[in-house]
């Protein structure tokens, strides 16, 4: 099961900068443009992927800085979001690498930010949500991007395992 979650956390990694390098095509007033997505625009939508990956990470690991909000603007140019998105995945990276095979069948204990109770619950499946999580706001950043002209993305697991995640099958 660590292989399985490194390959996701890799794939993540791999995924993200496909996405980035595209919204770098975008002029400004574009990335900002609110698209109707859940959190808007491509800016912010970027912005919650990373609050939330942080959070999860704070949740996940007692340690790094959290928004207290699903919405916060981390950073509000792309290069700075850029570089602090590809930082957060090389810690997943990294975390992931350094965990033992039996913490994937305990349980952590976190209070959400959308309801002050504290929840107790096992880690695999809460590790599965967050990259489900990546998954679906990436969607809703292709689609984005694809609705300002620009081409599609290939973000499929398929086609990372078949370039540069081969290492993992």
């Amino acid at each position: 099961m660590l292989k399985h979650f490194g390959m996701f956390a890799d794939y993540n990694r791999w995924a993200n900068e496909q996405l980035y390098a595209a919204a770098a095509n975008l002029g400004d007033a574009d990335y900002r443009k609110d698209m109707g997505a859940f959190f808007g625009s491509l800016h912010a939508t970027l912005n919650h992927l990373l609050s939330a990956d942080r959070i999860w990470m704070k949740r996940f690991t007692g340690t790094g800085t959290a928004p207290t909000t699903l919405n916060a603007i981390l950073h509000d140019d792309l290069p700075a979001l850029t570089e602090a998105r590809r930082a957060e995945d090389h810690r997943i990276i990294a975390w992931i690498a350094g965990l033992e095979a039996d913490a994937l069948s305990g349980t952590f204990t976190y209070t959400p930010i959308t309801a002050p109770t504290e929840i107790t619950q096992p880690l695999a499946p809460a590790l599965a949500h967050v990259f489900n999580h990546q998954t679906h706001h990436r969607g809703q950043c292709h689609t984005i991007l694809t609705a300002l002209g620009q081409p599609s993305l290939g973000l499929d697991l398929a086609y990372f395992l078949r370039g540069e995640g081969a290492k993992w099958v």
